[in-house]
């Protein structure tokens, strides 16, 4: 009698497992991997509790150049979500799509709900040849509207990966907006404080085509829209000559660039410079979050072009 008791006790479990799966209800936390580091903040933010954020590329290292190395591709390949920048800025998401789906991975990439502008970056393809992203500025982060949009684009996914949790979802993606409007508040009124005229940012590599075009400044790039090449004589000559005539107060390095040219340029225009920026993600110390990144090269950039 008490055997057919466990057995029975048995069936009864599985069966109310066997209920609890085919309704898709989300076993522990969601598992998410992010291969762009501005996701796994916002995955961080909306989930709380609820996620596991795992980096696959995280600060210090530079996304144009990562390629998912076999051990990179079971971590994502075991996760419930794949975050990505999208816009290109992952060359090899494309080729990993087949694969996620078979896997039953759901990939949340933060271009599909942004409205992107022009301008190419060029990453690191396949075979270790260098891949052009395309005809769009996958930096869409350097705009906070920009970013408010994925908040609820990430909201909207762990919704549907985990409907348990909607309520957590929604209040934590309007707490984290909240901020997000302070921020841009706070972006636009100390850009207020530059003069028109003072707006010129010299850079290493143009990836805050986003920045320019949201809070009103002119990029002027070392080298372009690549980072794989150095700018030609020409380009350099012109450009130095652009920042005297302009009298640019600063020209910025970035975190993951900072070719020998622009040393070659501040010398030669005796133009100081105005500090390092975080162009291609977060960085570490007070800008490894999204605020404390946008404040960061927000205040840097304000307080060398004053």
């Amino acid at each position: 009698m008490k055997g057919k008791c466990v057995a029975m006790l048995r069936l009864l479990l599985m069966g109310v497992i066997g209920v609890f799966l085919s309704a898709g209800v989300q076993a522990g936390p969601v598992r998410i991997a992010s291969l762009n580091t501005v996701m796994a903040d916002v995955a961080r933010n909306v989930g709380g509790e609820r996620v596991e954020v795992e980096e696959i590329v995280h600060a210090g290292v530079d996304p144009h150049l990562y390629e998912p190395a076999p051990g990179d591709w079971k971590r994502i390949e075991t996760a419930d979500v794949l975050l990505a920048g999208g816009l290109g800025f992952e060359p090899y998401l494309e080729r990993m799509r087949p694969v996620l789906a078979n896997a039953g991975v759901r990939v949340v990439a933060g271009g599909d709900v942004v409205t992107p502008i022009e301008g190419a970056c060029e990453g690191h393809g396949e075979e270790g040849h260098h891949h052009h992203h395309g005809e769009m500025d996958p930096h869409w982060w350097h705009s906070v509207s920009n970013t408010r949009a994925v908040v609820m684009q990430v909201r909207d996914a762990l919704m549907a990966q985990d409907p348990d949790g909607r309520e957590s979802y929604e209040a934590n993606a309007a707490a984290f907006d909240q901020r997000l409007e302070a921020l841009e508040k706070w972006v636009r009124l100390q850009v207020v404080s530059l003069p028109k005229a003072n707006r010129v940012l010299v850079t290493s590599h143009d990836a805050l085509g986003y920045l320019a075009s949201e809070y009103g400044f002119e990029v002027l790039p070392v080298q372009g829209v690549t980072k794989s090449s150095q700018p030609s004589s020409q380009h350099v000559t012109r450009l130095i000559r652009e920042i005297k005539e302009r009298r640019v107060k600063a020209i910025f390095a970035e975190s993951l660039e900072n070719p020998k040219v622009l040393g070659q340029i501040t010398a030669e225009t005796g133009v100081r410079s105005g500090g390092v920026l975080y162009a291609d993600g977060l960085g570490k110390g007070d800008a490894s979050t999204y605020e404390g990144m946008m404040k960061h090269n927000v205040g840097t950039i304000v307080e060398a072009l004053k």
